[in-house]
């Protein structure tokens, strides 16, 4: 279950209700992308947790201390080293992914719960009167957007990235400065020529987009890279301006 506590391991109270676990992670054990998870305690008291970090014994102190787990989320197909992990040890909760790691999970002894993309559009996992959220079928990983309505911010895995990953290297001795570009943020062409070749339908990502920006965040979390806290909705925009222009 929970794994020994980790010297680089960030833990912040983003507001009383939603917890951040954040760390270094080298993506190809070259880039210095950072991890996250996120859980968010609801208004019923259940505990939504977006699982993409280690579940340390600090990391389920401070989850524990928010209220009982009821889902636990992969974020896309690639982030999904996790989620057995906390599902031993939140035997009771849901696990909700992605088509395209069903399968794969299954062969793992890990069954889900529900998965975008393989059911039905209109289903409801029991969170959506407080979280929307938004499947971008036409993205590379299959990525999903969370939305919590009452603080205005946006969960995402890898839709949105803001590099350098200080927080999240903070207690580490690498540096987070990501090699060649520097950083990949929302506003760099970088990031806009990313998103854009990640997008293999179009028309979908386009649709998606514009239903993220409608939500009009104004804090974002993502897996990779520092939390923007305020003006998220502009953030977006800008990211997405390829699809939104």
């Amino acid at each position: 279950m929970a794994t020994e506590n980790l010297p680089d391991l960030v833990i912040r109270e983003v507001t009383p209700v939603i917890t951040t676990f954040s760390k270094p992670f080298a993506r190809f054990s070259i880039l210095p992308f950072g991890g996250r998870s996120t859980a968010i305690r609801l208004s019923t008291g259940d505990v939504w947790v977006l699982a993409s970090t280690p579940l340390t014994h600090d990391t389920k102190a401070a989850i524990d201390k928010l209220g009982p787990v009821k889902w636990i989320m992969a974020g896309d197909a690639v982030h999904h080293m996790f989620l057995g992990q906390f599902k031993k040890a939140y035997p009771d909760a849901k696990v909700i992914g992605v088509e395209a790691l069903v399968a794969k999970k299954k062969g793992e002894g890990l069954q889900f719960d529900g998965a975008y993309g393989a059911d039905a559009a209109e289903t409801k996992y029991g969170f959506e009167d407080e979280i929307y959220a938004c499947y971008f079928s036409g993205f590379a990983n299959k990525d999903v957007a969370w939305f919590h309505i009452a603080s205005k911010t946006l969960i995402v895995a890898d839709l949105l990235f803001n590099l350098p990953g200080t927080e999240q290297y903070s207690k580490s001795k690498s540096n987070p400065k990501v090699p060649i570009f520097g950083k990949l943020d929302p506003w760099g062409s970088v990031h806009k020529h990313f998103v854009w070749g990640q997008g293999k339908d179009k028309a979908a990502m386009t649709r998606d987009a514009k239903t993220v920006l409608g939500w009009a965040p104004d804090r974002i979390i993502m897996c990779h890279g520092d939390v923007i806290e305020t003006e998220g909705t502009k953030a977006w925009a800008s990211a997405y301006s390829k699809y939104l222009s």
